[in-house]
C-alpha cells in the first residue's frame, strides 16, 4: 500500500489542505456525454444532482459543458460558455459554499468560470488545445489540473499509440510540468488520462503502474468512473459499470491517489472510509 501525502492548495487567497483523499463529483451538463448525457441541463435537474453530491460527501463538483467522449461533437466557445455560466450561477445561488472545478480545454470558458465563482480548471489537454490556456490560468491564480491525452476528442482513439506508454507519459508531464512553472502557475494535479488515446489494455498497463506517477511530486487524480476500460472488461453497459469502477477506484486509493473524479459519489466515499480504517490498522499494528 503506497503512503498518502498531503498537499496544500490556494482557493482564492484561502488555504485548503488536501490530507485526505478526495472525491470530486461529476456533474456534465451536455446532452451528449457517454454516461450522463442530457439529464442535468434543467435548473431542477442541475439543483437536485448537486444536493445528492453534496449530501453523499462529495468534497468538490466538477461541471463540464462539452463532451470530451470518442468522437463527440464540436462546440463552439460561445455555446461551451453559456452552458457552464449558466449551471454556475445556479450552483453558487443554492450552494455558495461549494468548490467547484470547471472542465475545459478552452481558456475563455476557463476565466468566464473562474470570474463568475468557480476556484479550479480541470484541462483534458494540458493546455494543448489552447495556447492561452497556462497565462489565463496563472493570471487567475487558480489551482490546475493537467490531462494527458492526444489529439482531440474526435481523433484521439486513432493516436493510442506508445513503444512504452507509461514512460512516454511520465516524460509528457515532465515537459508540461517544466511548461506550467514557467507560465506561473503554481498549484498543479496530474490525471493519467485513462480513455483518452488509451486502448482497453493501455488502460490496465497504465493502471497497474499508478503509483509511478508519484516521482513527479504532485497530487494525482484519476477519472475511471464506468468508462470502458470497466464495462468492456465485464462484457457490460456503463449503466452497469459502478461496481468496477469502485473496485478499481479502491485499488486507486491504495497506490495513493489524492483525487477520485465520479459519477456516484456514495461508493467511492465508502471505499475511502474503508481505506482509512484500513490505513488505521496497519499503522496499528507497526507500533
Amino acid at each position: 500500500m503506497y503512503g498518502f501525502k498531503s498537499f496544500n492548495f490556494n482557493i482564492q487567497g484561502k488555504l485548503w489542505l488536501v490530507n485526505r483523499p478526495q472525491v470530486m463529483g461529476i456533474l456534465n451538463v451536455t446532452p451528449d456525454s457517454f454516461y450522463d448525457g442530457g439529464r442535468y441541463q434543467q435548473e431542477e435537474t442541475i439543483i437536485s444532482q448537486c444536493k445528492k453530491m453534496v449530501e453523499e460527501g462529495a468534497d468538490l463538483i466538477d461541471i463540464g459543458g462539452y463532451s470530451s467522449r470518442p468522437n463527440a461533437d464540436d462546440i463552439s466557445i460561445k455555446e461551451e460558455r453559456e452552458r457552464v455560466i449558466s449551471a454556475l450561477k445556479v450552483i453558487k445561488k443554492h450552494f455558495p459554499d461549494l468548490l467547484i472545478s470547471i472542465d475545459t480545454f478552452r481558456s475563455e470558458v476557463a476565466k468566464a468560470a473562474i470570474n463568475e465563482g468557480a476556484h479550479i480548471i480541470n484541462d483534458i489537454s494540458a493546455g494543448q488545445l489552447d495556447g492561452a490556456m497556462f497565462k489565463t490560468v496563472a493570471a487567475l491564480n487558480a489551482p490546475y489540473i493537467a490531462m494527458h491525452m492526444k489529439g482531440t476528442p474526435q481523433t484521439m482513439q486513432s493516436l493510442a499509440l506508445y513503444d512504452t506508454i507509461l514512460h512516454e507519459i511520465l516524460d509528457y508531464f515532465a515537459e508540461k510540468i517544466a511548461q506550467f512553472k514557467e507560465a506561473g502557475i503554481k498549484d498543479i494535479v496530474i490525471d493519467p488520462g485513462f480513455g483518452f488515446a488509451k486502448t482497453v489494455e493501455q488502460n490496465y498497463e497504465l493502471f497497474n503502474q499508478l503509483e509511478q506517477f508519484h516521482y513527479l511530486e504532485l497530487p494525482l487524480l484519476i477519472g475511471i468512473s464506468r468508462k470502458s476500460m470497466i464495462w468492456k472488461t465485464l462484457n457490460v453497459s456503463s449503466q452497469e459499470a459502478l461496481n468496477g469502477t469502485t473496485v478499481l477506484n479502491t485499488i486507486a486509493l491504495q497506490k495513493g491517489v489524492h483525487f477520485l473524479r465520479v459519477h456516484d459519489v456514495k461508493p467511492a466515499k465508502e471505499a475511502i472510509i474503508i481505506w482509512e480504517k484500513l490505513n488505521e490498522q496497519l499503522v496499528s499494528e507497526k507500533k
